[in-house]
Parts: C-alpha cells; sequence; structure tokens
C-alpha cells in the first residue's frame, strides 16, 4: 500500500499518521502535486494529495475517505462502533478539516497571487472562522485516551499544520490546545514525526 503524499500538507499528516496507528504498513511517497506526476493524476484525476493506493491498485482519495477505510481495514478503530460517539468523533475530525481549508486558503492567497493582488478581506474572513473554530477547540477539548480517533489524528495534524505555517499566531488564549499538542508529541513519538513538516 502507498500513500502520495506531501510533508507539510495536514490531511496527508492524518492519513498517514491513521495508517500507522491502525497497524497499516503504508509506504510514504513524497509527491509534488504541481508537477501532477502520473502516478498521482492516474490514480487520482483530480491530482490532489493525500492519495492512497491499495496493493490491489485502487485507489482512494479525499483524506476521510482515506480514513473511513483505514479504519475498515486496520487493526485498530479509528472510530468508535457506537453511532452517538462516532458522529462525536466525525464532527470533530470535520471541524479540524474545516480550520485546515481555512489555513490553507490563507496560503493559496498569499503564496500565488501578486502581492498587489492580494486580497486582505478575503484572509480575514479565513483567519476569522480559524479563530472561532480554535475557540471551539479550547472550550471543548476532546478526552485523549491511548485509544485515538481520526478526531484525534485530525486535531495533531491541525495543530502541527498550524504552528508550521502560523507560529506565534494563534497560542495566545489556547492552553489547552498548546498542552494538548505537547502531550501528544510526548505520548505518540512516532506519530508525531509525521506531523506537518516543511
Amino acid at each position: 500500500m502507498k500513500i502520495l503524499y506531501s510533508p507539510a500538507s495536514p490531511y496527508s499528516a492524518k492519513v498517514r499518521m491513521a495508517a500507522k496507528f491502525a497497524g497499516i504498513d503504508a509506504e510514504g511517497v513524497v509527491t509534488d502535486t504541481v508537477a501532477a506526476p502520473a502516478n498521482l493524476v492516474d490514480n487520482n484525476p483530480l491530482g490532489k494529495i493525500p492519495t492512497l493506493i491499495t496493493d490491489e491498485g485502487q485507489a482512494v482519495y479525499d483524506s476521510r475517505a482515506i480514513m473511513q477505510y483505514l479504519d475498515r481495514t486496520g487493526t485498530k478503530r479509528l472510530y468508535p462502533r457506537n453511532a452517538a460517539k462516532r458522529t462525536e468523533v466525525e464532527v470533530l475530525e470535520a471541524l479540524c478539516d474545516g480550520i485546515c481549508d481555512c489555513l490553507l486558503a490563507i496560503m493559496y492567497e498569499r503564496r500565488f497571487r501578486p502581492e498587489e493582488k492580494v486580497h486582505q478581506e478575503w484572509i480575514d474572513r479565513q483567519w476569522t472562522k480559524v479563530e472561532r473554530g480554535l475557540d471551539y477547540l479550547e472550550a471543548n477539548m476532546p478526552r485523549s485516551t491511548k485509544a485515538l480517533s481520526g478526531g484525534h489524528l485530525a486535531l495533531a495534524a491541525l495543530l502541527g499544520y498550524i504552528a508550521l505555517r502560523f507560529p506565534g499566531q494563534w497560542e495566545r488564549g489556547r492552553p489547552k490546545l498548546k498542552r494538548w499538542s505537547a502531550k501528544f508529541a510526548a505520548s505518540f513519538p512516532d506519530l508525531e514525526a509525521m506531523r506537518p513538516r516543511q
């Protein structure tokens, strides 16, 4: 099994950590989406990462679809069997992924537009969503146990990404999130190594 990924991508980090935690041996293949290599676009017409390719050659893409696949095929579950608890985990994952969507929108606005065309109002709108999401997480921290869920992994990926791209811009007033991130790093060093990196 292979996971086509980018080291900085929070969605890639989430699924790589999930595969490791679920006991699935998946080879990580660093992939440049801008170059649109054949092994990516032939398997995912959207040309996006992460993309998982099974040993049978089936492509699974979109990080949440990959997470569901890993949940079904791994030796450890990523989502609770209880319907209400599963919904809680799925909503936590959706919130963390949504915050990452906003952060990436800011990054792309700054990176791919000429400076004079950067739309600051758009950036501010996205950052407002980020702050609302982080404040919600700070006030509603998920319970942490040794049995990680897909929601925990999405949170770890989010905090790794925001620390990488927006250091010093999110921590004030959010001590619980900072402590959670540090505790995750200490408790799961093998997963910590997969969080977003430059």
